[in-house]
């Protein structure tokens, strides 16, 4: 029987209309355009006003145009894993309600939450079901709304985070193409440096916790910055090196989308020229588990089949790695399909 191996066969994803920009920001809190671009690297984010929306209602958006470009039925999905840090609910999960949504009466579901990792690991769950025949027809959802837990009187945090989600079909193949190795690790190590503080079972909510603004996101840029770019780097080099990839070998690097500085010093570290790293931080912000995809929806027309591509993440935990995909389509030819 010939080895079954995990591609991506196409891709979805929705940010919300609203576009907050930095002009927008600087009559919030003490800010400017040029201290966020220089620090972060962000012009803009999309944001989820709609109070009565959740997390849940942007992965369906980002699913229903992944079913409708793929020409899938629903009822051919066999699973949908939701990687997301801000589910609609404790529960039920969002992967259940997003089920719901989009008829998948043939598929079981469930989240993940590594946080910013979390697309991350979904690629390495969602290849290990199909490469054992299990699953056949695969949804991979990252999806976020981090606005609802982002601190907008707090200037270091505000200007970084934005909302979206991003979607990938995966099913199996006997080619040597798709998830070919990961390394995914976590050390436990980084509660104190980024966290929300109330709203789970060791803090629950009270008037003491709303008081004293503890349902924000809190972050300690110094010692993640440092720890982003050494584990990142460090992981892509590892995964490079287990299959013998010189720099000439890799097409593209898909960073996290966590901090314009943090992303070029992780491809100095690598030795990647800038040219092979994509970066669209600068009209998404970060978007914690659904930065991934939302790469890939963004610049899906660079890809050709058989590019080798590294992915790589750091999150809250801490949680970081990197993936290595070889690309299964050629996908500027599916998007001149689309446009016809």
């Amino acid at each position: 029987m010939e080895q079954l191996h995990a591609i991506i066969t196409g891709v979805g994803g929705y940010v919300p209309d609203y576009i907050l920009t930095n002009e927008e920001l600087s009559h919030m809190v003490d800010t400017s355009d040029e201290w966020i671009m220089e620090r972060i690297g962000v012009k803009t984010r999309h944001i989820l006003r709609d109070k009565d929306k959740g997390t849940s209602y942007m992965a369906v958006k980002a699913c229903q145009q992944l079913l409708a470009r793929t020409h899938t039925d629903p009822q051919d999905i066999d699973m949908l894993i939701v990687a997301t840090t801000t589910p609609d609910y404790h529960f039920p999960s969002t992967a259940a309600l997003v089920t719901k949504e989009l008829g998948l009466t043939k598929s079981f579901a469930f989240d993940v939450q590594a946080a910013c990792s979390g697309f991350l690991y979904l690629l390495e769950i969602g290849a290990n079901f199909v490469r054992t025949g299990r699953c056949k027809k695969v949804i991979l959802c990252g999806a976020e709304k981090l606005s609802y837990m982002t601190d907008y009187t707090d200037r270091s945090t505000c200007p970084i985070f934005g909302d979206g989600a991003g979607a990938v079909l995966m099913e199996p193949t006997t080619e040597e193409l798709g998830v070919m190795d990961s390394v995914l690790r976590c050390d436990g190590e980084g509660y104190p440096y980024l966290h929300m503080a109330a709203g789970g079972s060791a803090c629950p909510p009270s008037h003491y916790t709303v008081d004293n603004r503890m349902h924000y996101i809190f972050q300690d840029g110094r010692p993640v910055f440092k720890a982003a770019v050494v584990d990142m780097a460090a992981s892509s080099i590892e995964v490079a090196k287990r299959n013998h990839l010189e720099i000439d070998d890799i097409q593209w690097v898909i960073p996290h989308q966590a901090n314009l500085r943090i992303i070029s010093a992780v491809a100095k570290r690598m030795n990647v020229p800038m040219e092979k790293v994509l970066i669209n931080i600068e009209k998404f912000g970060n978007t914690s588990g659904a930065t991934l995809p939302l790469v890939l929806w963004d610049y899906e027309d660079k890809f050709q089949k058989g590019d080798n591509i590294i992915f790589t993440t750091f999150g809250a935990g801490f949680t970081w790695g990197a993936v290595y995909l070889k690309w299964a389509y050629d996908g500027r030819k599916r998007k001149q399909e689309e446009d016809k």
